[in-house]
């Protein structure tokens, strides 16, 4: 059965506007509100949440923005189980339940399970997720399932050979990492291909690393095609693959939606030599960047110390990517301190461990968070 959406734009419900960039929980549905009705005018109907996305505030966002104003035949939406939340066979319809209730509709067109690991897989095995996730969907609680994954190609091809139920796949693919021997993105999307499972693209623009690139990088991208922006070309990349269903593009405003929507109403996948420009871009913005972190933030919902790890590896990339030994400062050592009155430190870190766990680019935050406590911390 082909249940691809007509347009291969998703709308990213995880980095919504803010009213208080400090509270990701603190969002401005009046301009979400604004969002919703403008992606949907131009056509566009995917809409992508979970439970714990804008400090678990997301769902109840899409039944005020969403569910509550339009028709359910105009949109189709999806939302996940994430293992980390469950320690029982009975969370499970605890939390499904609660999605339900939160989201204010009766069933899910597209349900996964979230974020599969090495690791996490244990846990959905352990508690029976799999069958669990067809039973949902036999009783038309669900429409569609599947999970979305960050690991190995090998653990890929592993669960689709042993679930062959499972209806697609979500995983990470930007141009930046499409040869990253870390995330392996060319290598798990042809694992879909192999077993015949259409493709949903998270974190096509990185997490905004790919909406804002070297100037070099920039130049590049606008001499080929000036008309375009930026993040467009993250966008069309992920979007140019045969196997890709949607792209989901986590919408921050209405001028990115706007931007986003106007190339993907009558998308045109780019050409050879644009896929090659990209993996230029791609060499140029691997030589700078210090974190690869994709502001996801699912290392600080637990964060016993409340260190918004996500924002001081952006302001410390930012500042790698100066001239620190002409320069000496920056006004990101201003920005770090500012973040220190509602948040606490790097160095205030205790290493226990649990953002590594949760980390889906396995980055090693312990020990950056001591560079950047090195970096921001010290005298001046």
């Amino acid at each position: 059965m082909d249940f691809r959406p007509q347009k291969k734009l998703g709308f990213g419900m995880m980095r919504l506007p803010l009213n208080d960039k400090s509270d990701s929980g603190n969002v401005n549905v009046d301009l979400v509100c604004q969002m919703v009705d403008t992606f949907i005018e131009r056509g566009f109907t995917y809409f992508d949440t979970a439970w714990m996305y804008n400090s678990f505030k997301s769902e109840c966002v899409v039944k005020e923005a969403l569910s509550s104003r339009h028709d359910r035949s105009t949109y189709t939406l999806a939302t996940k189980l994430h293992a980390g939340f469950i320690n029982s066979k009975e969370d499970r319809d605890k939390i499904f339940n609660e999605q339900l209730s939160k989201t204010g509709v009766e069933y899910f067109d597209y349900y996964l399970l979230h974020g599969i690991d090495e690791g996490l897989l244990k846990k959905y095995e352990e508690y029976d997720c799999f069958s669990w996730i067809i039973d949902k969907k036999e009783k038309g609680l669900v429409k569609h399932i599947g999970f979305s994954f960050h690991d190995t190609p090998e653990l890929l091809d592993q669960i689709l050979t042993k679930h062959p139920e499972m209806e697609f796949v979500q995983l990470q693919i930007n141009y930046l990492d499409w040869n990253s021997e870390w995330i392996r993105s060319m290598e798990n999307y042809k694992v879909t291909v192999l077993h015949q499972k259409p493709c949903i693209v998270m974190e096509p623009v990185k997490g905004g690393t790919l909406a804002k690139v070297p100037e070099e990088a920039e130049k590049l991208f606008k001499e080929a095609d000036p008309s375009m922006s930026i993040p467009s070309w993250a966008i069309r990349f992920a979007a140019s693959l045969d196997n890709v269903m949607v792209v989901l593009s986590g919408m921050s405003d209405l001028e990115q939606l706007k931007d986003n929507t106007s190339y993907m109403q009558d998308f045109k996948p780019l050409s050879e030599e644009e896929v090659a420009l990209c993996g230029k871009v791609a060499g140029i913005i691997n030589s700078q960047i210090a974190v690869p972190c994709t502001a996801c933030h699912y290392c600080t919902e637990g964060c016993p110390m409340s260190i918004c790890i996500p924002e001081y590896f952006s302001l410390y990339n930012e500042d790698m990517r100066e001239n620190l030994e002409e320069k000496g400062w920056t006004v990101n050592f201003s920005n770090y301190r500012a973040l220190n009155n509602k948040h606490g430190k790097a160095s205030d870190c205790i290493e226990c461990g649990q953002c590594e766990g949760v980390c889906p680019q396995h980055l090693p935050i312990i020990k950056l968070l001591k560079d950047v406590a090195a970096h921001y911390e010290r005298s001046h």
